[in-house]
């Protein structure tokens, strides 16, 4: 499938909650071509979500030949080293299966050329490489939806711990407020807080748009700009990040509260911009995550040699 005189370029995929997306990331400037996407599988099996993941490369791939693996951005809680599930809660048929094996297996491949990640990992490495974070020596990407992802970089590699890190790199069940950052950010706050205010259950897509004409709506948000800014001062600013972007869906209503979000941080130097790749950040991420890996090994084996 490789042709070792063309440019490098991997699949990269990103496994969400219902769907599956994947793309051709090539080495050149991370450029994703071939975007396709895929609902989980009805049958909830093994075999079933690789034949997805196989049927959705191939149709990505095509008749490339410069593809010389994969790249899995995946929730946790995983084991991202050997590729197996350890959630319960989410595609449990997937507990404790070998997927890098079987995709090797499946593309013909060795088991080192399919790497996984974190998808929160993912998504800051897409915005480093390519997004509102390149050039970031120290960045922080927060995505924004019905949990919080957070993860941390320096020089381009994701840190769990070191100066200012939060225990594990996450910040989503760290205390605020008498319980935890995503009883304040999630989007069932949203949807709770505004409820409570005007009787109505409504999507957090449904109170943003009403917000130029609906005090309560703009209210809602406007206290979650606050509740945004107490955790990134919280829980951010002790790492001193050159920036810190957003992404989620949430995030694609940030003028609704991006402004109580800085007027919490006062005179805290903290650059916050908004994910200008959202949904592709993954799948750029990940071939990024893929190539760093792919240098690091050459290196390792060179000076082996020596």
């Amino acid at each position: 499938m490789h042709d070792p005189h063309s440019a490098r370029c991997v699949l990269t995929y990103d496994v969400g909650g219902s769907h599956v997306s994947a793309a051709i990331c090539h080495e050149e400037a991370l450029r994703l071509e071939r975007i396709v996407s895929a609902p989980h599988p009805a049958e909830q099996s093994t075999d079933a979500f690789v034949d997805v993941l196989f049927a959705l490369g191939a149709r990505a791939a095509d008749s490339l030949r410069c593809i010389v693996g994969a790249a899995l951005a995946m929730p946790g809680p995983f084991d991202y080293a050997a590729g197996i599930s350890r959630a319960r809660h989410k595609l449990p048929y997937l507990y404790g299966f070998d997927l890098k094996k079987a995709l090797a297996v499946r593309f013909g491949w060795e088991p080192g050329q399919v790497q996984f990640l974190n998808d929160a990992a993912a998504f800051l490495l897409g915005e480093i490489g390519a997004g509102s974070a390149r050039g970031a020596a120290r960045a922080v990407g927060v995505t924004l939806g019905t949990g919080i992802g957070a993860s941390f970089a320096v020089h381009g590699g994701v840190v769990k711990e070191g100066p200012g890190v939060p225990p594990g790199g996450e910040i989503w069940d760290f205390p605020v407020n008498g319980g935890i950052v995503e009883d304040s950010l999630s989007s069932r706050r949203i949807q709770s807080d505004y409820e409570k205010l005007t009787g109505k259950s409504s999507t957090v897509a449904e109170i943003a748009a009403s917000a130029s004409s609906d005090a309560a709506a703009m209210k809602v948000f406007t206290d979650y700009g606050v509740h945004l800014g107490q955790a990134i001062q919280l829980t951010l600013a002790p790492f001193r990040p050159d920036v810190v972007v957003l992404g989620g869906n949430i995030a694609r209503s940030a003028q609704l509260f991006l402004p109580a979000a800085k007027k919490q941080l006062g005179d805290l130097n903290i650059r916050i911009e908004i994910s200008s790749l959202f949904d592709h950040a993954a799948l750029v991420g990940a071939g990024a995550a893929w190539y760093r890996a792919s240098a690091m090994n050459a290196t390792a084996a060179a000076a082996l040699d020596r």
